[in-house]
């Protein structure tokens, strides 16, 4: 099933992200995990590389032909391109081809100190072109409600994400954000700018105080003075800043439902219980 077709039911779609174990585990070691969290049922998973982008692509192939083939949920893949060759993303795109994969998010992916990229993908968009040509595969693309950290300003990460919608992204699914008015000003620049495909609002849930740490020193997010006191109130007790951060995003995510975006998608961590209470919290809203 492509995922585009998921936005014109209606109704508010409502996604997960997981993500591969490191190397020195077992792939196996997840499938307990991700079993639990795909039988919450949402419209579909995501599966990025292992944290740290430290996994392989056959590992976020071999997961999201897991998710889809034996947990019954559809999946998407995802494919970055700045440390790939065209041999290599050939490589993959037959390997989702051959195992049932018609998703992916197309990324450039980050940057890795010492070493010295590819030269055949410099951009997402270039990526998303090159998959549009080489197959019937349903594209999604990445966005940022607080622009991108390379991007000179609002006005060149917009126009790059233009580009990325005209390249062959036929819906989108945003950073992690932890102010929703940040992601309303963000929709009217993109409106304004003639992106007008569906675009999915990216929820992370706080659950302890190293998370929030490495989260914004990797996306650079900015904290809401409400949330900077949740987080200050409780970071010496685990259990309730876990409980505060799944009811800060739940807030979050009422809200945005009530605005009628696109959809939601839940970074999950790979934490069933975070993303249970979550789902059963907002469920009937979607």
């Amino acid at each position: 099933m492509k995922i585009s077709n998921l936005f014109n039911s209606g109704k508010t779609v409502f996604s997960f992200e997981v993500f591969p174990p490191k190397k020195t585990s077992p792939i196996e070691s997840v499938y307990g995990k991700l079993e639990e969290i795909s039988a919450l049922k949402p419209d579909f998973i995501s599966v990025t590389y292992s944290a740290g982008g430290s996994g392989s692509k056959s590992r976020t192939c071999e997961i999201a032909t897991k998710i889809k083939r034996d947990f019954g949920v559809e999946s998407v893949a995802h494919l970055t391109c700045i440390n790939s060759t065209k041999a290599d993303i050939d490589h993959n795109l037959a390997l989702f081809k051959e195992n049932g994969i018609e998703n992916i998010l197309a990324l450039r992916g980050d940057r890795v100190e010492g070493v010295e990229p590819q030269k055949d993908f410099t951009y997402a968009s270039d990526l998303c072109r090159y998959i549009a040509s080489q197959g019937d595969f349903d594209i999604a693309g990445a966005c940022y409600p607080e622009v991108h950290s390379e991007a000179t300003d609002e006005v060149e990460d917009i126009h790059n994400l233009r580009k990325k919608v005209e390249s062959g992204a036929s819906h989108l699914i945003s950073q992690l954000f932890f102010d929703n008015s940040v992601y309303y000003r963000f929709l009217e620049r993109a409106k304004i700018a003639g992106v007008n495909v569906p675009i999915e609002a990216g929820i992370m849930p706080v659950t302890s105080k190293s998370q929030i740490e490495r989260m914004v020193s990797m996306c650079g997010a900015s904290l809401p003075a409400k949330f900077a006191k949740i987080m200050q109130k409780y970071d010496t007790r685990p259990e309730a800043l876990c409980d505060a951060g799944i009811a800060y995003a739940v807030d979050q995510i009422v809200d945005l439902i009530a605005h009628g975006v696109d959809g939601i998608h839940l970074y999950t961590m790979n934490n069933p219980y975070v993303a249970r209470k979550i789902t059963e919290a907002v469920s009937s809203l979607l």
